[in-house]
């Protein structure tokens, strides 16, 4: 599970119980380096950070937990990170989910940053953040600006991620809350539903009177896809073959 711009594995809460309850597999939940309980990242990410985290962080984790091959699952840019490992390694990715991911940068996406970064600045909000990251005020800064200041910048305007999204060779879910402030129905739609997804694997759902979060806002109906995307996908698939 690759979590959000400013998640880390306590964020994720009983959510990763409850998948592996339900789906009957081995789920893995991990801190990207910088983040939660992981050793802090010295200097600002680069503006190649969603690539770069495959071959940085979530191939070594592969290789040391021994798994030939995953299902990820990623919420917000963790799904933006899923999608780009699964097209640099698609002998190590045998399917993709996205939960409230971005696939180009929209007005919207850069609204609901604003909103956050000026709220972030009741010092309250950030020693909030904090308690997920080691209670280190400095390290939750860190995530906040890494957040912030790389999709505000003008150099990142431009991102997407099509060239991933051509090379996908693996089935994708891409969920979506029809109310979430940081992107609009268009990002599932282009993850899911654009010619050059591997064809017939895409599959996009919409939840209603959803915001960004709906493994906490509608746990039971998240749960519900998920598993029924990988029933579909993979059936006959025994627990432990993919997490």
């Amino acid at each position: 599970m690759l979590h959000d711009s400013l998640g880390a594995v306590e964020l994720w809460r009983d959510f990763p119980a409850l998948l592996s309850e339900k789906t009957k597999r081995c789920v893995v939940a991990y801190d990207r380096i910088g983040f939660g309980r992981s050793d802090s990242f010295h200097g600002a990410p680069g503006l190649d950070f969603i690539d770069a985290q495959a071959a940085m962080n979530l191939l070594p984790l592969l290789d040391h937990l021994r798994m030939e091959k995953a299902i990820l699952f990623g919420h917000s840019v963790g799904g933006g990170m899923a999608i780009s490992a699964a097209a640099q390694f698609p002998d190590r990715i045998a399917g993709v989910i996205t939960e409230s991911a971005q696939a180009f940068v929209e007005d919207r996406t850069l609204e609901g940053i604003r909103t956050a970064k000026k709220n972030f600045s009741d010092p309250a909000q950030l020693a909030r953040l904090a308690r997920y990251h080691g209670n280190d005020l400095k390290k939750a800064q860190w995530v906040l600006d890494a957040w912030t200041e790389t999709w505000l910048s003008p150099a990142f305007a431009n991102w997407s991620l099509d060239e991933d999204l051509r090379r996908l060779q693996c089935p994708v879910l891409a969920m979506h809350g029809d109310q979430d402030e940081f992107g609009s129905a268009r990002h599932p739609q282009r993850i899911a539903g654009l010619p050059w997804a591997f064809e017939g694997q895409g599959e996009y759902v919409m939840f209603e009177g959803c915001g960004h979060v709906p493994h906490r806002e509608q746990p039971a109906l998240v749960l519900k896809t998920v598993a029924g995307f990988l029933q579909r996908r993979f059936p006959g698939a025994e627990a432990g073959d993919a997490s």
